[in-house]
């Protein structure tokens, strides 16, 4: 019987210079992102809860510094991406004496508040945008807005996007 394998990235608060890639990569094959703040590994577990676990036991010992998040690289069929953070312990302690108090457990806990934080954020990001839009349909008509639009979308980006 085969295991599955997921797709992981990790996220770091910093670069690894080559000689920390390589010496990570020697617990774990790695793929790197330009900059080696995102490393990429196909592990193998039951679970993908499994894989995460497995592949940060493995490369905490080897990296300089803390693993920041480990996240599935591709959504599950409920379009769902696992989230593995590890967070220190006193961090640790609030979050679960918080979670007691809600009635929730500490990873319930964790869920609801990251979705009400991406609710707010996407809130904002709506505000942000008609708020743009009107200006801008302030200062032309939505026939010349729009063809704009068009236009800037059949291009090529020119740097990051806000």
């Amino acid at each position: 019987m085969t295991m599955p394998h997921h797709a992981l990235e990790v996220t770091l608060t910093r670069s690894l210079n080559a000689a920390e890639l390589r010496h990570a990569a020697q617990a774990w094959p790695l793929a790197a992102n330009h900059n080696a703040t995102r490393l990429m590994a196909l592990v193998g577990g039951k679970t993908p809860e499994r894989a995460a676990h497995r592949l940060r036991r493995r490369l905490t010992a080897r990296l300089p510094i803390a693993i920041d998040v480990i996240t599935t690289h591709y959504p599950d069929a409920h379009g769902q991406v696992l989230l593995n953070l590890a967070f220190p312990p006193a961090v640790h302690t609030a979050l679960a004496r918080d979670a007691r108090h809600a009635g929730l457990t500490p990873e319930r806990y964790v869920r609801e508040a990251l979705q009400r934080a991406l609710t707010a954020h996407a809130d904002q990001e709506t505000e942000r945008l008609d708020h743009a839009v009107r200006h801008l349909l302030a200062h032309t008509t939505p026939a010349h807005l729009l063809s704009a639009v068009g236009h800037a979308l059949t291009r090529p980006l020119e740097g990051p996007t806000p």
